[in-house]
């Protein structure tokens, strides 16, 4: 069985690092891709498209970055396309699965919340490719965050049934938040050199993000003694598999295939 390896030097664990973000942001957008042709309405089904379509732009670059500087002869189709499951490197929360609405909608609201303050900081990023995906992704995680919270109010505060929901939708994705705050050996070494954000350092802002929502909601955070993670290391739940079976599909049938 293959797992994700540790770096072996300081410039593989920055590549790395990047990698695992490129990751977390296809896999979601994998996610949210899913609900096309199948949302609640035509707009909402527009809306997370488009919310897919944000996400697809950042791990392009981010993919593209990794492969230029690792020197490999890879592509950006390469890293998404070509690994097998245990070399991804995403949190195990955007790969659970879309579950009903409420589901999803939690999923969004925790990622975009983290990632809100991350590509904030990002901005000062002594990386130039890393400030540039944090001055678009920032603007994009701001309506991210403004969409997924304005729907936890609206189940939250709407009918007993959406509350219901909403609420068994949070504590369904509450082992998985944890992870978001607990930076990987390689992240660390980009934090090191000011090349990312510290990651435990943006959970004050995240949780002010939330609780703000869940008090309009009337929705509660539940406690969790036992965080569960390993998606940096490689080990993921069997949803990921099913995942990166369709989204890999047609390069794996037709390699090397073009538009």
């Amino acid at each position: 069985m293959v797992f994700a390896k540790p770096p072996a030097d300081r410039e593989e664990a920055q590549r790395l690092a990047l990698l695992e973000l490129a990751d977390d942001h296809l896999v979601l957008s994998q996610r949210l891709g899913e609900w096309c042709g199948h949302a609640p309405t035509l707009e909402e089904d527009l809306a997370l498209t488009n919310l897919a379509l944000d996400l697809l732009g950042t791990a392009r670059t981010l993919y593209a970055t990794v492969a230029e500087r690792e020197g490999r002869g890879r592509s950006e189709d390469d890293l998404a396309m070509l690994r097998v499951e245990r070399e991804y490197r995403n949190l195990l929360l955007v790969e659970r699965p879309n579950g009903d609405f409420a589901h999803t909608i939690a999923r969004q609201l925790f990622f975009a919340a983290f990632m809100r303050p991350f590509w904030e900081r990002a901005l000062g990023s002594g990386d130039e490719v890393v400030r540039g995906v944090a001055g678009k992704a920032l603007k994009e995680m701001r309506y991210h965050v403004r969409h997924a919270g304005e729907w936890t109010v609206r189940l939250g505060d709407g009918t007993e049934e959406s509350h219901r929901r909403m609420q068994a939708a949070i504590e369904a994705l509450r082992p998985y938040l944890d992870e978001l705050f607990v930076s990987s050996e390689a992240a660390k070494v980009a934090e090191e050199e000011g090349i990312l954000p510290v990651r435990a350092e943006i959970r004050p802002e995240w949780e002010e993000t939330v609780a703000e929502v869940f008090d309009k909601a009337g929705l509660t955070m539940p406690e969790w003694p036992h965080p569960r993670l390993g998606g940096r290391e490689g080990l993921h739940g069997e949803e990921l598999g099913h995942l990166l079976a369709e989204l890999q599909y047609l390069q794996r049938a037709y390699p090397g295939a073009q538009w």
